[in-house]
């Protein structure tokens, strides 16, 4: 396989959090519809043309992300903001996919956040 290939798989869930240390609205408890992004590299195809089937993927999502969850509890996390969950959440999934390149994490239509390792 020539050129560079990236599997991308989009899954959302719904969860509240309270952001600590914080002066504002989102101090106090609040949900989200949050959508996360996992961005695989590809390096091979199988006989069959699939490199990873995508519902493997959104299998392990679906059961890994934390769906109505209150967050600051079900993950241990005195911060869970966007920045430190999207960390959490590309170690987590890198752990089952290696070639996982980088995650973004929506928390609204308009706010995300991205991490990679490179």
């Amino acid at each position: 396989m020539k050129g560079k290939m990236l599997l991308r798989v989009n899954e959302k869930f719904d969860s509240a959090h309270q952001l600590n240390d914080y002066i504002g609205k989102c101090s106090r408890l609040h949900g989200h519809t949050w959508r996360l992004e996992a961005y695989i590299q590809v390096d091979k195809l199988q006989k069959n043309g699939i490199s990873i089937d995508f519902h493997d993927v959104k299998s392990f999502l679906r059961e890994f992300l934390p769906d109505h969850r209150f967050l600051n509890d079900y993950l241990d996390m005195k911060y869970p903001t966007a920045e430190n969950l999207v960390t959490y959440f590309y170690k987590e999934i890198k752990n089952r996919f290696p070639g996982l390149s980088k995650v973004v994490l929506w928390e609204t239509e308009a706010n995300g956040v991205e991490y990679s390792e490179v």
